[in-house]
């Protein structure tokens, strides 16, 4: 295990080019969960699956994207559909890239679920909205980012678990691209898990569903992006198919109908 003084030397020594952080607290259903600190696994039984260290992942194709190499937690959190969940980074710093929070339905117990196929869906997002004429893709202060919410604030974000979802053991992910170094994505993930009650039907067809990793290539636009390029659309399309509502979705089809 790393001491906090050498931790301290390797952030100070990769910050210039990595974002450095993680999830690493919960609250489930109003309740609070802890998590992993670093390089200094807590002694309490957690829900989070546990993650080596705080350094990104640098290839869209590495296998240790989907849980930044997490295996099995000793604990699941329960909860139900349309219930809020929220994450918590211990420490963020850029503000340019996207948020996503996927999940993913396990066959079975948790011990065999490793999330290696293709059942990934998307339940919540967040991108850009700067005007590409004050607020580029680059931009700092202000940031047409979502995830400058995570920067100098509580570093909290919620969403919500689609309602009517299916119940069962499913894991849940949290991803931030950090896309502040032109060309140079990098991505941090973490996985908990969630045992979903109820007596929904809910389940994502094939259109939600994408596996990790999988879902990007390390040459797509919106993965390899040269950031501090202004003349370049100052737009952003967040990979992955489209985020999954649940019977939320069919409700409100069928009230603009």
């Amino acid at each position: 295990m790393l001491s906090t003084s050498l931790f301290g030397t390797v952030a100070l020594l990769f910050g210039g080019a990595s974002a450095h952080g993680a999830v690493t607290s919960y609250v489930v259903a109003g309740k609070s969960y802890a998590g992993y600190q670093g390089f200094s696994p807590t002694t309490t039984p957690v829900i989070q699956r546990q993650w080596p260290d705080y350094n990104p992942v640098l290839s869209a194709s590495d296998a240790k994207l989907r849980c930044n190499g997490g295996t099995s937690a000793q604990l699941s959190a329960p909860v139900q559909p349309g219930d809020s969940i929220s994450a918590t980074w211990s420490q963020w710093t850029h503000s340019q890239g996207p948020i996503l929070v996927w999940m993913y339905k396990c066959a079975g117990d948790f011990a065999s679920c490793d999330g290696s196929d293709a059942g990934w869906f998307k339940i919540d997002e967040a991108g850009f909205h700067g005007d590409g004429k004050t607020v580029f893709l680059n931009t700092e202060t202000p940031s047409g980012w979502d995830i400058a919410k995570l920067v100098g604030g509580n570093k909290n974000w919620s969403s919500t678990i689609p309602q009517g979802l299916a119940p069962g053991n499913y894991l849940v992910r949290h991803e931030l691209i950090a896309l502040h170094q032109a060309n140079n994505p990098q991505f941090y993930a973490e996985c908990a898990q969630l045992t979903v009650g109820g007596s929904g039907t809910a389940v994502p067809d094939a259109s939600y569903k994408a596996a990790i990793p999988g879902y990007c290539k390390q040459s797509d636009s919106n993965i390899k992006v040269d950031i501090d390029n202004h003349s370049i659309p100052q737009t952003y399309v967040i990979p992955g198919p489209p985020v999954f509502k649940g019977t939320a979705a069919k409700k409100a089809r069928e009230f603009n109908a």
